[in-house]
């Protein structure tokens, strides 16, 4: 089996996807590892509650298995984007449902081993200003700023994930971008950053 999934490892998404389709758990098992982490990380940032982004993200993948029958791997949009989107969707429904401001400063960092207290403590104090800053974006200012910035998603990306044009998507990182830049100006000398 391990050597089974190595083989579906160096198959793109979309080829897993219909594989699965099939009735290859293999090519699931692989897509799952390949996915699953990347929208619940997005998830998590974007919702500030694990446990949400746990269910948000379980349920996209949930779609993801679901519309796997009908994929068309020629041309059609990468499996990756299509996820992401269901979960921004996921995402903006959720919050619209709470009504709840998003705080974002509650997620805890995975601790590394390899650094120092000194070290971890600096990343958890950048990390929660970082979050409490993104935390007063507008929802797609955020979406796209964490896509963007945070997940590594490319513009064309994230434009088809928020359904919006690569434009709209450029104006709404570089604003982010600008609010963050502000939002963390004076905080520069107390997170290790120089003169503030």
């Amino acid at each position: 089996m391990v050597q089974v999934d190595a083989e579906l490892d160096q198959l793109e998404d979309g080829a897993l996807l219909v594989l699965y389709a099939n009735g290859d758990q293999g090519a699931a098992r692989v897509l799952t590892a390949r996915l699953l982490p990347r929208v619940l990380s997005h998830a998590v940032r974007v919702l500030g509650d694990r446990s949400e982004a746990e269910d948000v993200a379980q349920e996209a993948m949930l779609r993801l298995w679901r519309a796997a029958p009908g994929w068309q791997g020629d041309g059609a949009a990468k499996p990756g984007t299509w996820l992401y989107r269901v979960t921004a969707n996921l995402i903006v429904d959720r919050l619209r449902r709470s009504g709840r401001a998003v705080g974002l400063d509650a997620v805890d960092e995975p601790a590394d081993d390899r650094e120092s207290a000194e070290a971890m403590l600096m990343r958890r104090g950048r990390m929660a200003a970082l979050d409490a800053a993104l935390a007063q974006l507008p929802e797609r200012q955020r979406q796209a700023v964490v896509l963007r910035h945070i997940e590594g998603i490319s513009n064309p990306e994230i434009a088809a994930v928020l359904d919006i044009s690569v434009e709209a998507v450029e104006s709404l990182t570089a604003r982010g971008k600008r609010a963050l830049a502000a939002a963390l100006a004076g905080q520069k000398e107390a997170l290790g950053y120089g003169d503030g």
